[in-house]
């Protein structure tokens, strides 16, 4: 799976969010998209998975353009997590992780055994297999966050892409869900708001701000007291654990590690 985004610009409300944006991502890895709120991280995401149309500028899905590309078949290749998701019906946990299945059916076409394994193993993968016959509705916001990802993976692409995944998840579960989505093997695309799980997580960083990308890298090349002030106008100390994975301290701007 290879994603290219060349030139990528959007206009909202006459407001300029992304300002000529260019990235690759191929193979199976896990790639973070890290910035402050209104950097356009979500947005960036949003034209990759066709929400959004850009300004100008192209996404490409394999050398394709993305726009040429048919709905269904690109919901074969790409599945999202999106911040926000909404139903205007009562459906049950089960039935929300098997609308992961409708890019591979025809018009009117039921539901199979197949189906219902793969919707099964999926809701067993974020540990949420004794709520399928629960109403979605009922769940909590964490909860409702692990069964949109299930619905993520019963869509078996090679590509998946999450906005800020871990939102409204206690810590247990934001560490078990990257986990779930590290371990996948194929190209995972997310943004992230906490610094600290993108280290632990992402093989490759994008950092936004102000609409562009300021740097990318790896999390210990671009994880930098100097960019963190920049980018998020607080200082920090950097350091390295036992697992060569960087951590973040954060202090408000100004202030000296000895005062505290």
């Amino acid at each position: 799976m290879n994603i290219d985004v060349k030139e990528l610009q959007a206009v909202l409300g006459g407001a300029t969010i992304l300002k000529g944006v260019d990235l690759n991502i191929s193979g199976s890895k896990v790639v973070g998209v890290i910035g402050p709120n209104g950097s356009g991280k979500s947005t960036l995401l949003r034209c990759i998975y066709r929400v959004l149309k850009p300004s100008a500028g192209a996404v490409f899905l394999d050398g394709r353009p993305m726009q040429q590309i048919p709905v269904r078949e690109s919901a074969r290749k790409i599945a999202v997590v999106a911040q926000h998701n909404f139903y205007n019906f009562e459906f049950s946990v089960e039935e929300v992780v098997l609308m992961g299945r409708s890019p591979y059916k025809k018009a009117l076409e039921r539901d199979n055994a197949e189906d219902y394994r793969i919707v099964r193993h999926a809701l067993d993968q974020v540990g949420m297999g004794a709520f399928a016959e629960r109403s979605f509705f009922t769940l909590s916001g964490g909860e409702q966050q692990r069964v949109i990802l299930a619905r993520a993976l019963a869509q078996q692409t090679p590509c998946l892409i999450l906005d800020e995944p871990t939102n409204h998840l206690d810590i247990k579960y934001q560490l078990q869900l990257m986990d779930i989505v590290k371990g996948l093997n194929r190209t995972v695309i997310s943004a992230i708001h906490d610094l600290n799980i993108a280290a632990m997580y992402c093989d490759w960083l994008y950092v936004m701000y102000k609409g562009e990308i300021l740097a990318k890298g790896t999390p210990k090349d671009v994880l930098t007291p100097e960019l963190i002030r920049k980018v998020y106008e607080v200082d920090a100390d950097v350091f390295t654990d036992d697992w060569g994975i960087p951590r973040i301290l954060y202090r408000p701007l100004g202030t000296s590690a000895e005062k505290r």
